[in-house]
């Protein structure tokens, strides 16, 4: 921790517009710095492609964000809690690395945890990357429980096809029978992503028998998605279209699909953990998480 953080106080405030190029490039630099201490490639390309990202972010209505800031006025991390759903997402959250190990993470974690607690929200959740130990434990001190451990998958789009299994983009008219879908996996459905990518024209499903048997809000790290069991998920996964990074997280434990994904030349770039606080019911079904949950 450096002596200007250390000899000023510290503000919670929300994120503003202005707050993209700094907040970005915080993004981009805590990720990279911890990353680079084990061994992986950061998430984020540039401090640009970070700042680019948390323009979307902080123009969102949907999401909250905070923004840790100094008594002389340095903006040193932020955080987001996004409320379009039954379930609230957390993420990301990133401290400038000239200030880490202060309580800064700690105290925007417990800011956006209590507002989640004041809108009533059924439960929290957020994707951890396993490599960051001290992450883990804070947010285990404050309540979350590990769910999934999850692999990080990249590689080349697979262009191909599951016996049984017909895949097509999702229009407006499919976003009921999709939710109903989620819901009997979950026990929650995730309309307001769903609807977003909907609009944004990412959305797929899968069709079994006549019926909608999976669907992907998109398959990529900031998507996910459901089946009633993995040859939906595979069936998607196959059709996802071309990307310059195509990757998604895929729950380990579930074994097959796992195991399919390797054998079909898509590799571990790292790993990372699913947690929860509050609502959570174990998944009757196969399922893709994003970098929320």
């Amino acid at each position: 921790m450096d002596k200007v953080f250390e000899q000023t106080s510290l503000m919670l405030r929300a994120g503003r517009p202005d707050d993209a190029l700094k907040c970005g490039t915080i993004l981009y630099q805590a990720i990279r710095v911890i990353a680079e201490q084990h061994g992986f490639v950061p998430d984020f390309p540039s401090a640009e492609f970070g700042a680019e990202m948390l323009t979307e972010l902080l123009a969102d209505p949907a999401i909250y964000s905070v923004v840790a800031e100094t008594s002389n006025g340095r903006v040193i991390g932020s955080n987001f809690l996004w409320e379009g759903d039954t379930i609230a997402g957390i993420g990301p959250t990133t401290v400038d690395p000239a200030a880490q190990n202060g309580s800064v993470g700690r105290r925007m974690m417990e800011h956006v945890l209590h507002r989640a607690r004041e809108k009533r929200f059924a439960g929290v959740r957020l994707v951890q990357a396993a490599h960051n130990s001290r992450s883990l434990a804070l947010y285990t001190k404050l309540g979350f429980d590990v769910r999934e451990p999850l692999a990080e998958l990249q590689g080349q789009p697979l262009g191909l096809t599951i016996p049984g299994r017909t895949v097509r983009p999702a229009t407006e008219a499919d976003i009921a029978e999709c939710n109903q879908l989620c819901y009997r996996i979950h026990g929650h459905d995730r309309a307001g992503e769903l609807k977003g990518a909907v609009g944004r024209g990412t959305a797929m499903l899968v069709e079994c028998d006549g019926r909608v048997s999976g669907y992907a809000s998109e398959v990529g790290f900031f998507g996910h998605a459901v089946g009633e069991n993995n040859e939906d998920l595979k069936a998607l996964i196959g059709a996802a279209p071309a990307s310059p990074e195509f990757g998604f997280y895929v729950p380990m434990r579930n074994a097959d699909l796992f195991r399919w994904c390797l054998n079909h030349d898509l590799r571990v770039t790292q790993t990372a953990t699913l947690m929860s606080l509050g609502l959570y019911n174990q998944p009757a079904g196969a399922f893709l998480p994003s970098a929320l949950y």
